[in-house]
């Protein structure tokens, strides 16, 4: 059985000791039963995983020294940056959490027409910070020791303009007339952008196609929002990553 892993945001090298955050603390002590002498893996975003001794377990808290570190080597070979307009729901945990284990590099929440869930202000910020929790539990789980940022939520029109610097920009649409297989492989760093549960409206695929994205469909059926995402990376990564 592999080592439990835990993201500890906090310097990391070989000898340290340190006390496990809260949370991580928490799940090793009251959710595994962890105990003293146990091996758990931890990771800071460095792109290392950190191997440690746990040297106590309380309840007061987790004591652990690093004993030896090594670069994870579990990144995708792309660089895609999810644009995912606001779903409602669990649907954007799923997403998020199912888009992380494919191997996305970064994501960026958007505000379309459509979208149900509104946020501003003090709401968006905690959903935000949410988002990268649920990011956060994803990379322990899959093994990666890159964390994803998730972007501040912004509104689709509003954001466009900066979707500039992408180098390869798609978006799934039902009725684009291209496919992802018809596509040249990308050799630079893409932005796949999709819609919340009703779609984007004509208003919203007008201005992204103006901003240099390319529709692309999946098949012939229509695909809920949190499905769209993941076959729409998952047929990326056999197209041109590693799986």
């Amino acid at each position: 059985m592999s080592s439990p892993r835990f993201y500890c945001d906090a310097k990391l090298g070989p000898g340290a000791q340190l006390e496990l955050p809260e949370n991580a603390a928490h799940h090793a002590s009251r959710v595994l039963r962890l105990k003293a002498g146990d091996q758990a893996v931890l990771f800071n975003g460095d792109g290392h995983d950190y191997y440690v001794e746990l040297l106590r377990v309380s309840k007061d808290g987790v004591t652990a020294k690093i004993t030896d570190w090594a670069p994870a080597n579990r990144e995708s070979p792309l660089q895609v940056t999810l644009a995912q307009a606001i779903s409602s729901g669990d649907r954007m945990d799923f997403t998020l959490q199912k888009a992380v284990e494919l191997g996305v590099a970064a994501i960026q929440p958007l505000a379309s027409e459509r979208s149900v869930v509104k946020l501003t202000g003090e709401r968006a910020d905690k959903r935000r910070e949410h988002w990268q929790n649920v990011v956060v539990s994803a990379c322990e789980q899959s093994g990666r020791a890159h964390v994803p940022p998730v972007a501040a939520p912004t509104p689709l029109l509003n954001w466009l303009g900066s979707a500039q610097s992408f180098k390869h920009k798609i978006m799934l649409s039902p009725t684009a007339g291209h496919t992802l297989h018809e596509l040249p492989k990308p050799e630079e760093d893409i932005c796949l952008l999709i819609g919340c549960e009703g779609g984007f409206s004509p208003q919203e695929i007008q201005a992204a196609v103006s901003c240099g994205f390319t529709p692309v469909r999946l098949g012939a059926r229509v695909l809920r929002t949190e499905t769209a995402a993941l076959a729409a990376l998952a047929a990326m990564q056999t197209l041109w990553g590693d799986f």
